[in-house]
């Protein structure tokens, strides 16, 4: 069985100003110091790349971006190419997060290919899966991961996978205090193993899978202590920096 690291990465969403992440990036990269064996991530609004880049190129933490065009340039006002996010050295991308695919229309076709224009500018895709709170009570949580998953596979190959991160997000329990059960998150962690170990038993041994579903630090540890949970993608709690410093401790024990 394949050793894989754990990744805490943060998503601040629509949050942040520049005197508030300054304190908040600072408490992080003090509170996680020696914390070696676990990466450690924020994805920053674009306007605070920048600033991001400046407080943590000389540290161990990592910093990305929550979303990218598929287009490499041209005539899309307001889109944000993969190149631009280089030029910030960004190491990762969320792609098809819920909020994205639900609100602004992306379909799983759209997201494979902002998954491959990451991945061809040298970024690392965070690639989102989940259902809904009525897809899980209907029994089609498999089918929608399944979905959403193949999309990728099918465009870009199952190697291309070996290059990403991904991100299981129940969408019933993103900023509702709700959270999976760890035995709930576990089955579909497994399951999305599973289903890239029929293509690639390598790719799906060493691929990192985060949960993404209001981890807390009072949750964190025992999502993390599950076989197939190999860290988190962090809302709310990414911006207090008490809580994502201990859930990213939590990661490390």
């Amino acid at each position: 069985m394949a050793t894989r690291s754990k990744l805490v990465a943060g998503n601040w969403k629509m949050h942040g100003g520049l005197m508030q992440n300054q304190d908040l990036l600072k408490e992080i990269i003090a509170g996680t110091v020696g914390l070696r064996e676990v990466h450690i991530a924020v994805c920053v609004p674009y306007p605070y790349l920048s600033q991001a880049q400046l407080l943590l190129q000389d540290t161990h933490v990592y910093w990305g971006a929550q979303n990218v065009s598929y287009y490499a340039q041209g005539a899309y006002t307001g889109e944000v190419s993969a190149a631009m996010l280089v030029d910030f050295r960004c190491r990762y991308v969320i792609v098809g997060h819920s909020e994205r695919r639900a609100s602004y229309g992306e379909d799983s076709a759209t997201v494979a290919l902002k998954f491959n224009a990451a991945q061809a500018a040298g970024l690392t895709p965070i690639l989102c899966v989940g259902e809904t709170l009525a897809q899980r009570e209907s029994a089609v949580t498999e089918q929608v991961v399944a979905e959403q998953l193949d999309a990728v596979i099918e465009s870009e190959g199952i190697n291309a996978l070996a290059k990403s991160v991904i991100a299981y997000e129940p969408v019933w329990a993103i900023g509702t205090g709700k959270t999976a059960t760890p035995a709930q998150a576990q089955d579909v962690h497994a399951f999305i193993r599973d289903r890239i170990a029929a293509h690639d038993l390598e790719v799906a041994a060493s691929l990192k899978i985060l949960y993404g579903g209001s981890v807390k630090a009072n949750n964190a540890q025992e999502l993390f202590g599950m076989p197939d949970i190999d860290g988190g993608l962090i809302g709310g709690a990414s911006l207090i920096a008490n809580e994502f410093i201990t859930i990213c401790r939590a990661a490390k024990n």
